[in-house]
């Protein structure tokens, strides 16, 4: 290892806005792959142009190695119109000094890869920017940089804009290319834990280092909470929740945790299952009786695009649905008909009487900017109902990052992201009994992300989740359905994985990974199919776990009745730990395979 960067005591302020960076040290290795974390507005993407030279400190240095090369993707992108994707993929014009335009991959089929695999398999090399949207322009951007040699790669948000395979194609590619030093700003909770060995946490003007990744800084938190005794239970009891999640959670999330699992389990001992399914189902008839959405035998296009073929699907009260495919798929088309804007070419979609829907779009709605924050909240509901807890407007703003001195802002005074957040209150504060969000995690910072999560934990409705973020998904749904392109709703009952594994293309199958023989491929096989069993077994002990709590529960009076069905929950507890150890050993066997 060898330092390449060092901040010594750098300060950051602008203007009215005041410090966000304060006498902060740092230390830069050339092997660091570095997730940096922090509310929105903390100084995240500052930090990031105080490592890349692109503007100054107030004081203190920024030292970097002699001759060190920086390549940086921003947030925000000016790339000419009049440019062609050639012109940026292996031009120089965009670039800093020091990037040739010549590079090994140059005429190389390694362009037309990394550019499928960023989501563009049709994109010409002569085609022109101007027409491309944000989105193109970023991941054109991003491929210009991934094929370069460069010392540091610095992205912020590099996941705006790539869907679920993109996302994991592009984890897989830092994990298995990149030689350089990576420092990335990301909400993408999943992709934190799948490239990054530290974590930068910027909070209160300075900068906090956590060895691991984006679990193994939850961790980190919890137990710092706990060892300073901070007096704020509700944050403590949402970590704790969280780590809760990431122990219990599916493979992805356990397979491969950066911590000890004693720990973990120590911390969330006494912690509650994330969900309560079968109450909140329970809940769910009741607000909403047993019909919501019948998709009957519905075509629909999206201009001359076919999106949906005769397809039938049933919505049901209490139903957590994930809704994957790629960018262009016809997701948001197909919410679209579900809330009724839309109508569709043939069939008919069917709403339930007392369905009450709340829709988040993608795009940020008109806001009333002459209001202050808190009013526009109780401008809808000065008081609200989520599941079962009461709050007040001010206490629903807080949920959502806006602090004291924030929820007094006017409306047009507020960040993208804030906007958004605020958005989302709106929604939430006129107690739907259906939640439908398209892409509800952009613009918003992982500890809002987890204030969301919480909340939706308790809520009794139907929630439909169109989003790329899987943490999210494999978090607050239980269901998950997918756009193939093929004009059909698939349910997959794999999830995530099983979506990943349909929807890569059959070349990238034959060269992802070395070839295996056959007894390597046959336990793996046998590993997975354990898997799934185990799991299911798992989900039929939950449910008995919780009939028995119930059965405790109303026969509290009757002694002998209850001393026998705590028998039964010790036995049950105990094979349900057998499991648990089985399931840990198939998910280390399955990630490695």
């Amino acid at each position: 290892m060898a330092n390449i960067i060092n901040l010594d005591r750098v300060s950051k302020a602008y203007g009215t806005a005041g410090p966000l960076l304060t006498d902060v040290s740092l230390g830069l290795e050339d092997t660091d792959r570095i997730g940096v974390v922090g509310l929105n507005g903390a100084g995240k993407s500052t930090l990031l142009k105080l490592l890349s030279r692109q503007e100054e400190p107030d004081s203190g240095r920024v030292a970097h190695r002699r001759d060190l090369r920086v390549a940086s993707l921003p947030q925000r992108l000016d790339l000419p119109g009049t440019f062609t994707v050639r012109d940026i993929v292996l031009g120089t014009a965009w670039l800093p000094e020091g990037f040739a335009a010549e590079h090994e991959w140059a005429g190389d089929a390694g362009v037309r890869t990394v550019l499928d695999g960023l989501g563009m398999p049709g994109i010409g090399l002569d085609d022109q920017i101007g027409p491309k949207s944000g989105g193109e322009r970023r991941r054109i951007a991003l491929a210009a940089l991934l094929i370069r040699h460069c010392d540091l790669l610095i992205l912020d948000e590099p996941t705006n804009h790539l869907d679920i395979a993109g996302i994991g194609w592009l984890a897989d590619w830092i994990n298995t290319k990149l030689t350089s030093a990576l420092v990335v700003v990301t909400h993408d909770r999943w992709f934190l834990d799948a490239v990054c060995t530290r974590i930068w946490e910027v909070a209160d003007q300075s900068v906090r280092a956590y060895d691991g990744g984006f679990a193994a800084w939850t961790l980190a938190r919890a137990e710092r909470t706990r060892r300073e005794a901070v007096t704020e239970e509700r944050r403590q009891n949402l970590l704790r929740k969280e780590i809760a999640w990431l122990r219990r959670g599916p493979p992805a999330r356990t397979s491969k945790p950066r911590f000890r699992i004693d720990a973990a389990n120590a911390l969330i001992a006494d912690v509650p299952p994330v969900r309560d399914t079968v109450t909140l189902a329970r809940m769910a008839t009741a607000r909403l009786g047993r019909q919501v959405f019948d998709v009957e035998d519905v075509t629909l296009h999206a201009g001359p695009k076919l999106i949906l073929d005769h397809v039938t699907w049933r919505i049901g009260p209490g139903d957590r649905i994930a809704l994957l495919g790629p960018n262009g798929a016809g997701k948001t088309t197909l919410l679209r008909a579900l809330i009724g804007t839309l109508k569709p070419d043939t069939g008919e979609v069917k709403v339930g009487q007392t369905v009450k829907i709340a829709y988040l779009s993608q795009e940020l709605v008109e806001l009333p900017g002459e209001l202050r924050l808190l009013e526009a909240v109780e401008e809808v509901a000065k008081r609200v109902t989520v599941g079962d807890k009461e709050m007040s407007a001010t206490q629903l703003a807080e949920l959502f990052g806006f602090t004291d001195r924030r929820v007094w802002t006017h409306v047009r005074d507020l960040s993208g992201g804030e906007r958004r957040r605020l958005q989302l209150l709106r929604l939430l504060a006129a107690e739907p009994n259906v939640l439908i969000l398209d892409e509800p995690t952009n613009d918003l910072d992982t500890d809002t992300l987890a204030s969301l999560e919480d909340l939706l934990d308790g809520w009794p409705g139907t929630l439909i989740v169109a989003s790329h973020d899987r943490y999210l998904v494999e978090r607050v749904t239980d269901m998950v359905y997918a756009m193939l392109g093929d004009a059909k709703l698939t349910h997959l009952p794999g999830g995530i994985d099983e979506y990943l594994t349909r929807s890569e293309p059959e070349a990238a199958k034959a060269t992802a990974t070395p070839a295996k023989g056959p007894s390597a491929t046959g336990d793996l096989r046998q590993a997975k199919k354990d898997l799934v069993r185990v799991e299911r077994a798992l989900s039929k002990l939950t449910e008995r776990e919780a009939k028995l709590h119930k059965q405790m529960a109303d026969n509290a009076t009757d002694y002998a009745k209850v001393a026998s069905l705590d028998a039964d929950l010790r036995t049950l507890l105990a094979e349900k730990e057998s499991l648990e150890e089985e399931w840990l050993t198939l998910a280390e066997t399955v990630s490695e395979g």
